[in-house]
């Protein structure tokens, strides 16, 4: 068995995507159906433009997710549909393009609700008040402990579980540089702030998930074709209005990844395959379990090479 997989903020870079758009038409249509959605010039924008333009929480999002889609529709030339895996799942944003891939929700419809969700998750905190830090070598209940430790009455949570010796925390940044300290202190291996500009999954953005419910209700969600892994629940979810809610839950919720990945392996899932940009995803599968395949689909060389492994 396998899976899909989609990656999160982070994955983002000048360049990606264009090899598949220069050697599939159906990957080039892709972006031009996003720039189209957005009214923007988003793909001059991933492939040639500032990396600091392009890594803006309302860029970032509908870019990863266009590369994503562009990388399955090169699949899906290549003799490979989303129906070729047992689960979808994607970190964070990469939900929405599980969700796209699965078609659950149109390709347009997906780029406009991250550009409203990368503006609404920016504007939710003033910039610098808040702030997230990953843990290195400590398991999700100790830093729970960490965070609950650092709080001092300001908002302190785990935000992503992604693999078991990395934890994201989210919050206040006094608190969160709190919580920095005493993880040093616990016996992290490192402890250290990300370069990000809001604090994402946790209840600071709930504004975000206000703009959110909003947005969603103004979108058709059909039944996907594939089961979708929901980050806030581990668990996956094929009712159109469930996934609704749960993607605005999401905003404030954590990114359950590391028990995503497990329920997936407990399913009999064997094979990861990265859907779009980065390697991110396939590294923390690695941690989470070593007996368990990755590979990336980034490139039109890699696309050829998975389509290969999965048509054999």
């Amino acid at each position: 068995m396998r899976a899909f997989v989609f990656p999160g903020q982070g994955a983002q870079a000048i360049g990606m995507g264009k090899a598949l758009a220069e050697a599939y038409p159906a990957a080039k249509a892709v972006y031009d159906e996003v720039d189209e959605a957005l009214g923007q010039d988003l793909s001059g924008l991933i492939w040639e433009g500032d990396i600091d333009e392009l890594t803006l929480t309302a860029n970032a999002q509908p870019a990863l997710m266009a590369t994503s889609m562009a990388a399955l529709r090169a699949l899906e030339v290549e003799g490979v549909s989303v129906e070729a895996a047992s689960f979808v799942a994607g970190h964070s944003l990469g939900e929405y393009s599980a969700l796209a891939a699965a078609g659950a929700m149109t390709v347009a419809d997906t780029a406009r609700l991250l550009r409203a969700r990368g503006t609404a998750m920016q504007e939710a905190v003033p910039v610098g008040e808040g702030a997230m830090a990953a843990i290195l070598g400590l398991d999700l209940a100790a830093v729970k402990d960490v965070a609950h430790a650092a709080s001092q009455g300001e908002v302190c949570q785990a935000a992503n579980d992604n693999d078991p010796a990395q934890v994201v925390v989210s919050g206040h940044k006094a608190a969160v540089e709190r919580a920095v300290e005493i993880a040093k202190a616990s016996g992290a291996k490192r402890a250290l702030l990300l370069p990000v500009s809001a604090p994402f999954h946790c209840s600071l953005m709930q504004p975000a998930a206000e703009a959110m419910a909003r947005a969603l209700n103004d979108v058709e969600i059909m039944r996907p074709k594939v089961p979708v892994v929901a980050n806030v629940l581990a668990q996956p979810e094929t009712d159109s209005l469930l996934i609704r809610s749960l993607l605005v839950d999401q905003v404030t919720g954590a990114v359950r990844w590391r028990e995503s990945v497990m329920f997936m392996a407990a399913q009999g899932v064997t094979s990861f395959y990265e859907v779009g940009a980065g390697k991110a995803l396939s590294g923390m599968i690695k941690r989470i379990d070593r007996g368990l395949t990755t590979a990336t689909v980034g490139t039109p060389e890699e696309v050829v090479s998975v389509a290969a492994a999965i048509n054999k």
